[in-house]
């Protein structure tokens, strides 16, 4: 996987006067990106081979914190460029998801793997997820197993250290465009949005100063 980007991504990234690092460890580049999620910077997440479907699934995603509510203004207005009221969904560790929304008692169904279904968030819980929890107190859920996507799971896993919620905000990555598929549209849609920061791969990406 690394072979088949790693060197256009560091000439896209010299090309634009990037400021970039190297985090070399895939476990220290989660942790760094929990940090700077908790404390209410929006992060562009660009790992491995791009998903295929409707919905960002957690490698080609813009991820915030789902407990601060004006992430959504600050998104629709500032990232997404589009109409205020359009509400963003969480992915959230499988094990713990019915402890934060009403899911059914039998096997977890597909359509919340794969982000297609909405679910009620438990009453006791809404107050803790304002940005991700819509008018109607529901959220169209992604179940985040560690199998599906190992290294999303991690970066979940460190949400939940720091913030006590197994949960991420996750939106598609892309601004009135197609989702990014390479490192070069992951870069023109960062510099373009005011997403904070950008990680690709274990390169976390801030803009010029």
């Amino acid at each position: 996987m690394k072979i088949l980007y790693s060197f256009g991504k560091d000439r896209n990234l010299n090309l634009k006067n990037l400021v970039y690092y190297n985090m070399n460890s895939k476990n220290i580049s989660k942790i760094i990106t929990a940090r700077l999620i908790s404390n209410a910077h929006i992060v562009g997440w660009f790992q491995g081979r791009m998903e295929f479907g409707p919905r960002a699934l957690g490698n080609r995603s813009i991820l915030a914190d789902p407990g601060k509510k004006e992430v959504v203004s600050l998104l629709n207005t500032k990232v997404k460029h589009r109409e205020v009221f359009r509400p963003f969904c969480p992915s959230v560790l499988e094990e713990k998801a019915k402890d934060w929304f009403d899911l059914p008692n039998t096997e977890m169904p597909d359509i919340a793997r794969f982000m297609l279904g909405a679910f009620k968030v438990l009453q006791d819980k809404k107050a803790m997820i304002p940005a991700v929890t819509h008018f109607d107190g529901t959220s169209r859920i992604q179940t985040v197993n560690r199998n599906d996507n190992p290294r999303y799971y991690k970066l979940i896993s460190e949400m939940e250290k720091l913030t006590g919620v197994p949960i991420v905000l996750n939106t598609s990555f892309n601004d009135s465009q197609p989702i990014v598929c390479s490192p070069h549209d992951a870069i023109n849609t960062f510099l373009k949005t005011e997403i904070d920061y950008l990680v690709i791969d274990n390169y976390l990406v801030s803009k010029p100063i």
